[in-house]
C-alpha cells in the first residue's frame, strides 16, 4: 500500500460526465459495455472508464491503492498486476457494473492539477463525490458501492462521512485496507526489512515528526529516506497519519465487507481484523495465499509474491469476485 509514496493527485467540484469513447467487451455469454466517461477536476477532466453489465444489479466504484498506477492497476503500459480491471470484468460477469478511474494529475486525469501530490483525504473525498454523481447519472442507479483497495479504503471511509453523499453510497466493500494508523504500518513495513535495520532510529524520529504535523525539511532527511518522506510528499503523508481507519468507520453504519488476503507484505490480517472489531456487523473474510493486489500465490517466499505486482495476466482468484457479488446481491437497497 504505502509502498513507494511517490505520487497522489485529486478532485475537488461537483458532477457532469461527458462519454468521449464507447466500445464493447464481448464475452461467451453476455456484452459488456465499455465507456470512457469524464468527471470534472479543479483544473481539468477526470477520466474513467464505465463497464456497463446489461441489466445490471448494482454499480461499484473502484478506488485505487497509492501510488503513480492508472485505473486497470497498472504503472506503465503493460506493466503492474492489472488488479482493477480484473475485479471490473469479473464483476461484470456477475452483472455487476463499476466504474474505475485514473487518480488525479495522472494518466488520463493529468490535466485535472498541476501538482499531483498536493492532495488531502478530504479532497479525494470531493473526487468521490462527483465520481458517484457521474456513475449514478449515466447507470440509472440509487446508490454506488464504494470499493476501496488499500489507501483507497481509507478514501472510500472519508467520503462516506459526506454529506452530499447520504444515500447515494450502498455500502462499503474494503479490500487488502489497512486497520492501524499509517505510523504503524509504515514502522512495521520499515523494521520487517532487514535492508532497514540501520535506518530504523532515524525513521522513527522523521515518523514521530510528522505525527505531529511538523514538516520534516529536505537537509534533515537521511539519503536513504529521501525518496519515502520527499517533501513534496510530506503534505498527504502529515494529513494521513492524522486518520485512525477503525475509528473512521465510527462515522458510517453501511453494510460492511471486509477481504484480506493472508500474503499480504503490505496490509496485515490484523488490520482487517481491528477494523471488523471496530464494526462487529460486518463481514470479514480472510483469504489464503492472497497478496496484496489481489493475486494468488503457492509458496511464502518474497520474491514470489513481489511478483505478482508486476503480472497482469495472473487473475484475480474467483473467490474475491464471488464474495463482493454475493455479499452486494445480500445487501441489495430495497425498492
Amino acid at each position: 500500500m504505502f509502498r513507494s509514496l511517490q505520487r497522489f493527485r485529486i478532485l475537488q467540484r461537483p458532477l457532469y460526465a461527458l462519454v468521449v469513447l464507447a466500445g464493447l467487451l464481448v464475452s461467451s455469454e453476455t456484452a459488456v459495455r465499455a465507456e470512457e466517461v469524464r468527471a470534472p477536476g479543479p483544473t481539468g477532466p477526470l477520466a474513467g472508464t464505465l463497464l456497463s453489465a446489461p441489466g445490471h444489479s448494482a454499480g461499484v466504484l473502484i478506488l485505487p491503492g497509492s501510488g503513480p498506477i492508472d485505473r486497470d492497476g497498472l504503472f506503465s503500459k503493460g506493466l503492474g498486476p492489472n488488479t482493477y480491471r480484473l475485479l471490473a470484468e469479473g464483476l461484470a460477469q456477475e452483472g455487476i457494473s463499476s466504474l474505475r478511474v485514473d487518480k488525479r494529475g495522472l494518466f488520463e486525469s493529468a490535466a485535472a492539477t498541476a501538482d499531483p501530490n498536493d492532495v488531502t483525504l478530504d479532497a479525494y473525498g470531493q473526487d468521490v463525490a462527483a465520481w458517484v454523481s457521474v456513475m449514478r447519472g449515466r447507470t440509472g442507479l440509487a446508490c454506488i458501492w464504494l470499493l476501496g483497495h488499500s489507501e483507497g479504503g481509507l478514501v472510500a471511509l472519508k467520503a462516506v462521512a459526506r454529506a452530499d453523499l447520504r444515500g447515494a453510497v450502498c455500502g462499503l466493500l474494503l479490500v487488502a485496507a489497512p486497520g492501524r494508523p499509517l505510523g504503524v504500518l509504515l514502522r512495521e513495513q520499515l523494521a520487517q526489512n532487514p535492508a532497514s535495520a540501520p535506518l530504523l532510529a532515524e525513521a522513527e524520529r522523521v515518523i514521530a515528526q510528522l505525527e505531529r504535523g511538523e514538516p520534516v525539511p529536505e537537509n534533515e532527511l537521511p539519503p536513504e529516506l529521501a525518496s519515502l518522506f520527499a517533501p513534496r510528499l510530506q503534505g498527504y503523508l502529515i494529513d494521513l497519519l492524522a486518520h485512525d481507519p477503525a475509528k473512521m468507520l465510527g462515522a458510517t453504519s453501511l453494510p460492511l465487507l471486509i477481504l484480506q488476503g493472508e500474503q499480504d507484505l503490505q496490509v496485515q490480517v490484523e488490520d482487517a481484523r481491528r477494523l471488523a472489531r471496530a464494526r462487529p456487523d460486518a463481514e470479514l473474510h480472510l483469504l489464503a495465499g492472497v497478496t496484496h493486489v489481489l493475486k494468488a500465490v503457492t509458496s511464502t517466499e518474497r520474491q514470489d509474491n513481489l511478483a505478482t505486482y508486476t503480472d497482469p495476466h495472473r487473475p484475480v482468484p474467483p473467490e474475491i469476485i464471488g464474495h463482493l457479488a454475493r455479499f452486494i446481491a445480500d445487501h441489495a437497497p430495497s425498492e
